[in-house]
């Protein structure tokens, strides 16, 4: 079920209205009700696959019980092992299985040794990489002994499966959401109008900006050889702002859906796109796999605290697997890896922590170097984009030799190049109004909230226009297939 579908304009309201008006009285019915709104949420796609999240939650929860009452360090670390091994071992097959079986075979073939095997039909659970890393942090924190494992199973169960934010997060932990599960909500209004208003912005930012994106960006990736280098500039362009509002727009619709059920999620986007260098950026993007692996990944292998050599080893371990994460193809491992170069100079000045603080704050234009910084953090976040888009590596390769090619100085042409132009302006709109707004959670968070109530009101009836104006057809969201 998409958040920018029918399907989900009539789901919503009446499970709002089951919340607040069926099951208020009763936290534990409150509780059911949102396991069985999310297991009906996510069965939408396909019900075979709800079997492993029932199977990832009843693992974890007995895992956690009995490492509760486990004194011997040796059988607690058997019980985290297993955890671990379901849920890797479930996403390894999943989405890694024939990316192994095809390397494996093409080794032998380098060497002269020819292997018949066949690769498997395998169809990839809608956010898998979601939720396994949500469950996996809950079983750490208890084997780490920083959470005390819960025996509410329908409260752990809503835990894991909370449709919001279940196959595309944010990736909560255990530590923040679950224990808003254990307290009783009250309907705050002030809270369901700020979901509400963050709802809006993250569909514009789907339907209206990425949406459009993508029919020009995969126009042109899909056709890399038939185009000049000027107009394979202009499709990563496109799939750049693609991606972040088409991501960021589905954390904004998650976010503001659980603050209409009472429920605060963590932030997932801080306008990367204004960052002056790429450790900021990956503070501000995707921020809770960020952090995932800062928490779990980073520090367990020693973070910063040994030698250079040690520091920049485990950079590129975070890099790579973060790549790694997000699919199952060598173009990902690039992407990691072309992050972890850039990110490597800042590392070895000790310079990664120097922007904290948002652009210009309180300014409403930036100064000169702060400027020339975020186009060239822009530039190679571009840069490193055409690899995470292209179908391979050699797709990537001839891509880039092309924009570096005399055909860059051409005028740009590509199918649609006229309509294409509405694309452009309205990027140019948004880029606008995140920069008015980038101090706030979300853009339009303060955006006309002192204005008298006609003008706000209208302001939020123009972006709903737009949404409807504008929006093309109904695309899934890109982080889906992670």
């Amino acid at each position: 079920m998409l958040f920018n579908s029918i399907d989900f304009a009539i789901f919503l309201p009446i499970v709002f209205i089951l919340y607040w008006f069926v099951t208020s009285k009763y936290l534990k019915m409150q509780n059911f009700l949102i396991v069985a709104a999310s297991y009906l949420f996510y069965g939408w796609w396909d019900w075979r696959f709800l079997s492993l999240i029932l199977f990832s939650t009843i693992v974890d929860y007995s895992v956690s019980l009995k490492m509760k009452t486990e004194n011997n360090h040796t059988r607690r670390k058997i019980l985290l092992w297993t955890s671990i091994f379901v849920n890797l071992g479930f996403l390894g097959f999943f989405k890694y299985y024939n990316f192994f079986l095809d390397n494996f075979i093409t080794v032998f073939s380098f060497f002269g040794t020819q292997i018949k095997t066949n690769s498997l039909s395998i169809i990839l659970p809608v956010g898998i990489s979601f939720y396994t890393f949500q469950t996996l942090s809950y079983t750490i924190d208890v084997y780490k002994k920083k959470l005390e494992p819960t025996k509410d199973f329908i409260a752990f169960s809503a835990f894991v499966s909370f449709f919001p934010q279940l196959v595309a997060g944010p990736i909560e932990r255990a530590t923040h959401l679950l224990p808003q599960f254990y307290k009783k909500r009250d309907f705050e209004y002030s809270k369901a109008v700020d979901g509400m208003r963050q709802i809006l912005w993250g569909l514009f930012k789907k339907i209206v900006i990425a949406d459009n994106c993508a029919v020009y960006a995969n126009l042109i990736f899909n056709n890399s050889a038939d185009y000049s280098g000027s107009t394979l500039i202009l499709g990563v362009l496109f799939f750049t702002f693609q991606i972040y509002c088409d991501f960021s727009g589905y954390s904004d619709i998650a976010i503001g859906t659980s603050r209409l059920f009472g429920f605060d999620l963590i932030r997932n986007f801080n306008f990367p796109y204004f960052s002056r260098d790429i450790a900021e950026f990956w503070r501000r993007w995707h921020i809770s796999l960020s952090t995932w692996f800062r928490d779990y990944l980073y520090i367990p292998l020693g973070g910063s605290r040994g030698g250079t050599l040690m520091k920049v080893k485990n950079t590129f371990i975070i890099f790579l697997v973060s790549g790694f994460w997000h699919g199952a193809n060598w173009t990902f491992i690039v992407w990691g890896a072309l992050n972890a170069f850039y990110f490597l100079p800042l590392l070895l000045t000790d310079s990664n922590r120097n922007n904290l603080e948002i652009v210009a704050k309180g300014k409403l234009f930036p100064n000169i170097k702060d400027f020339l910084f975020m186009l060239l953090t822009f530039g190679l976040t571009v840069f490193a984009w055409i690899f995470f888009r292209a179908e391979n590596m050699g797709h990537a390769f001839s891509y880039i030799s092309e924009i570096l090619s005399i055909s860059l100085f051409k005028i740009p042409y590509f199918y649609g190049r006229s309509r294409a132009l509405t694309t452009i302006i309205l990027i140019v709109l948004l880029v606008l109004i995140e920069w008015y707004g980038r101090e706030n959670q979300y853009a339009i968070a303060r955006l006309g909230i002192k204005w008298k109530r006609p003008l706000r009101y209208l302001l939020y009836y123009l972006i709903i226009i737009a949404i409807f104006w504008f929006g093309g057809k109904e695309q899934q969201f890109i982080y889906f297939q992670f």
